[in-house]
């Protein structure tokens, strides 16, 4: 389906996916901000953002669910987009060209390219295991029918996914802001320029114009 605006942009992102992301990264900041408070000591003034200590423990799980929830609504929309196809792997080859801005003769790539579609499926696998973790951990309402062995596993489980979940988010957030420059634009105005979409994602681009060959003028700009 062709998305082409009357501005001559081309839409990425639909105003319900981007409140479905933004309320994500938002519960997403308060949950990484009240774990890393009961992590550790020095953090624990980060706790301040759910209303101290206290709240902070009683909304953190809460929380947690909301965010699995809204997060499995993203993943659905993005699974097919985020599989590995081939050209992704010779993509990759040309990783090196990618981080040093030489990326004017990369491979097509469509929707999104390799880093992009790892970040995602770790965000998956992490955030699955701290669902389930988290179940176990949760007191007073499941961890009572775990052993205390059990209830450790999980507890260390959680705090490991919890910060490679971290270290993914930071990766993804430094690209769409610094490292790719109009990424992060997709997802506040919902749109990329003709010219964006051409250079960054050609093999999407020819879908949304309804396969036409990239190098054709856009029309309508």
């Amino acid at each position: 389906m062709a998305i082409v605006m009357r501005s001559g942009e081309i839409r990425r992102y639909d105003a319900n996916e981007r409140l479905n992301h933004w309320a994500v990264a938002l519960l997403f900041i308060l949950l990484a901000a009240s774990g890393l408070a009961f992590f550790h000591p020095a953090f624990w003034f980060l706790s301040a953002l759910l209303g101290g200590g206290n709240w902070a423990r009683i909304l953190h799980p809460f929380l947690g669910v909301l965010m699995f929830v809204l997060f499995v609504i993203m993943a659905m929309r993005y699974w097919t987009d985020n599989k590995i196809q081939p050209y992704d792997r010779e993509w990759s080859k040309r990783l090196p060209d990618f981080i040093e801005n030489r990326d004017h003769d990369l491979p097509a790539i469509d929707k999104y390219n390799i880093g992009q579609k790892w970040v995602f499926w770790i965000t998956v696998i992490t955030m699955g295991l701290m669902i389930i973790s988290g179940i176990v951990i949760w007191r007073p309402y499941f961890a009572d029918a775990f052993a205390i062995d059990a209830i450790r596993i999980a507890a260390v489980v959680h705090a490991i996914s919890a910060f490679i979940l971290i270290l993914a988010i930071i990766v993804h957030i430094y690209a769409g802001v610094f490292w790719v420059a109009g990424a992060l634009r997709a997802m506040t105005r919902g749109t990329v320029s003709h010219n964006w979409a051409r250079h960054h994602h050609p093999l999407w681009y020819r879908r949304m114009r309804g396969g036409r060959n990239v190098e054709q003028p856009p029309q309508n700009l």
